[in-house]
């Protein structure tokens, strides 16, 4: 059965992202996303817009292929930016650096180009240079035909990364260009380990930047110090925290993003000054996480203070940190801000609601001006229903609630009885919340009240909350434990409190640890009258060793699969199959690594073996970003397989 109201709201999407303020703050570069249907994949394309509204925005890139990275040079005269609209003699895309003068004639300048993504472009503060990160191939790549190539050494456990593929003999370098019209690219930063976001210091002598060695540590990383006239590169943590994101400010102070200790996860990333004395806690006073998944970005700095991102109970604001710890909310309200940008007075922030993607905003005099309505038509034709906030109570918790949100079909009838869907979010050190959820308006649009939530074990809280389901050796009682009293606390209020909601027709779904969470959930209760797990954790042994991110158990549970299977197995679904008579929709990528798909098959083959209801489907050439970022026709693809299984076993 195919929806084409469906398949149009996804076709049809389209959002704003990366703002850049001129220098002067009058003018404002942000990327615009849409999906091209026929091609089958998304473009992206430079826009300005005056902050003052004096003028119309304008495109300023093709917007034929993937541009973006927008980056302003310091006199604001030219505007450099990313592309995919070259190729090679065999047909690959390249990555390429270009710049564009914003108020005269010409064609925009190719400035450097790569096999691989081209980001973190930043201009030297006097101009002279441009850096940027990029991969770098080893020799293994020399050769065109695969069937040529010698082995790969594989010299570490992260050696592959879900979306990227093997990494180990491509790391990320920082490279330095200059704006002399003559000059190649350099790297900077040669060698195994990783290097990204570098910052600029005040001088344009030297660089900080975040440094990743996964075969020396595992899950930890640090801030360097590079020098871009030669000499050797410093490193300026202790080598036992998780430390990202620089910000280099007016007087060469380096302030970073992180925690101290990479054995302690989850844990809230925070603020931190790096001085001659050690780290300078900023944002303790405020505990929660200061560097919100997927944006994970530098805070910015405003004369002597910051701004910083903070997720707070399903929200994502804007502060303002000084450098003795006063934290101040500056942008705020039930939304996400999802990137930002600030010079000459002026804030410019992209930002989604429950009801729109994001639109670009400034921040002027305190007063909010919104500078795009990129996202009314696709408003308009798609009818996004606002979600509705509530609380349920938190077992055993101190009296604390669940957040929680409602989204009801349009032309709502609170008279009649619905189906009710319980979505659970990934992570589980992530929060659902007031952001644009497509899913939940497809699910809402097919006659689905949706419900989703942030039990504990997810972000947004204090770090007690995103503790609560670690390991039993940790102090916990381990995933599968008070996440899913929390989860079930919702049901009950929802129901209880919706009474149009028919608690004979319930569905639960979610991906990667929401995946895991429905696949428990079955096998705990049969409250459910069908399930759909998605790229699901159902043996947290086998993924202990055969994961993108191997070794991981270790860190959210004090346990490994050689030492601890027995620990493992009580945690995971698989051990619980018997009991699973819940009708199940599983579905995969076949190049999710991640969750590998070995994680599926297990489950899909114990419940043929014992005959249960059971569908199973996986998506060529995808990964562990499926739902998020995989090919339009193969989202369409799954939501529609989502959508016509529930409605099979919810709406007879």
């Amino acid at each position: 059965m195919v929806h084409p109201v469906l398949s149009a709201d996804i076709n049809h999407l389209v959002w704003a992202s990366s703002p850049a303020l001129s220098p002067n703050g009058s003018t404002v570069a942000y990327v615009v996303h849409r999906v091209d249907e026929e091609a089958n994949r998304y473009r992206s394309r430079v826009w300005l817009a005056a902050v003052d509204g004096t003028t119309r925005p304008r495109p300023i890139s093709a917007g034929e292929h993937d541009d973006g990275s927008p980056t302003w040079t310091p006199d604001g005269t030219q505007l450099l930016f990313t592309s995919t609209r070259r190729t090679d003699d065999s047909g690959a895309t390249l990555s390429s650096l270009y710049a564009l003068n914003v108020d005269g004639p010409g064609e925009a300048a190719l400035l450097a180009e790569h096999d691989e993504s081209i980001g973190g472009v930043a201009v030297a503060p006097d101009g002279s240079a441009v850096a940027y990160t990029a991969r770098v191939r080893g020799d293994h790549y020399e050769l065109d035909e695969i069937d040529r190539r010698p082995p790969r050494r594989i010299d570490r456990p992260f050696y592959h990364l879900n979306g990227a593929g093997t990494v180990v003999d491509r790391p990320t370098h920082v490279h330095l260009l200059r704006l002399d019209g003559g000059s190649v690219p350099v790297d900077l930063t040669p060698g195994d380990a990783e290097f990204s976001e570098p910052a600029w210091a005040p001088d344009s002598s030297w660089l900080a930047a975040a440094r990743v060695n996964t075969a020396e540590r595992i899950l930890g990383s640090d801030i360097a110090r590079i020098p871009v006239d030669g000499g050797d590169i410093e490193i300026l943590t202790d080598q036992t925290g998780v430390y990202g994101s620089p910000a280099v400010g007016p007087d060469g102070q380096i302030v970073c993003v992180g925690y101290e200790d990479a054995m302690v996860f989850p844990c809230n990333h925070h603020l931190a000054l790096l001085g001659d004395d050690g780290l300078t806690w900023l944002t303790r006073s405020y505990d929660r996480d200061w560097n919100e998944f997927p944006l994970h970005r530098a805070p910015t700095w405003r004369g002597d203070e910051l701004i910083g991102v903070v997720a707070d109970h399903g929200s994502v604001h804007l502060h303002t940190v000084t450098l003795d710890g006063s934290t101040t909310p500056l942008v705020t309200g039930d939304r996400w801000v999802m990137g930002w940008s600030e010079a000459g007075g002026t804030l410019a922030y992209v930002a989604e609601d429950s009801t729109h993607p994001c639109e670009v905003y400034a921040l002027v005099d305190g007063e909010e001006r919104k500078l795009t309505t990129l996202t009314d038509a696709f408003a308009r034709t798609a009818k996004p229903q606002r979600a509705e906030r509530f609380g349920a109570p938190s077992p055993d918790s101190d009296g604390r609630e669940v957040d929680a949100w409602i989204v009801t079909p349009p032309d709502f009838d609170e008279t009649k009885s619905y189906p009710m869907l319980l979505n659970i979010h990934g992570g589980p050190f992530t929060q659902f919340g007031d952001f644009f959820f497509d899913e939940a308006q497809h699910q809402a649009r097919a006659g689905f009240v949706v419900v989703y939530s942030n039990p504990r074990g997810g972000s947004g809280r204090d770090d007690s909350w995103g503790r609560a389901i670690r390991g039993t050796a940790l102090g916990g009682p381990g995933w599968g434990s008070v996440d899913y009293d929390d989860l079930m606390s919702v049901v009950d209020t929802a129901v209880e409190r919706y009474p149009f909601i028919d608690a004979d027709r319930i569905g639960v779904l979610g991906g990667s640890y929401g995946g895991y969470m429905t696949s428990w959930i079955v096998g705990h209760t049969d409250r459910f009258a069908a399930a759909c797990s998605e790229r699901a954790v159902n043996n947290l042994s086998t993924l202990d060793l055969t994961s993108d991110i191997a070794g991981v158990d270790e860190f959210w549970f004090g346990a490994a699969a050689l030492t601890d299977h027995d620990e493992l197995m009580r945690m995971s679904p698989i051990s619980y199959v018997d009991d699973m008579t819940t009708p199940l929709l599983i579905i995969h990528s076949d190049e999710d690594t991640r969750c590998p798909f070995e994680q599926a098959d297990q489950l899909y083959f114990a419940l043929r073996k014992r005959g249960h209801d059971v569908e199973y489907y996986r998506f060529p050439g995808e990964n562990h970003e499926l739902s998020r970022s995989g090919s339009p026709i193969h989202r369409i693809q799954r939501a529609d397989l989502i959508l016509d299984f529930f409605r099979d076993r919810l709406q007879p």
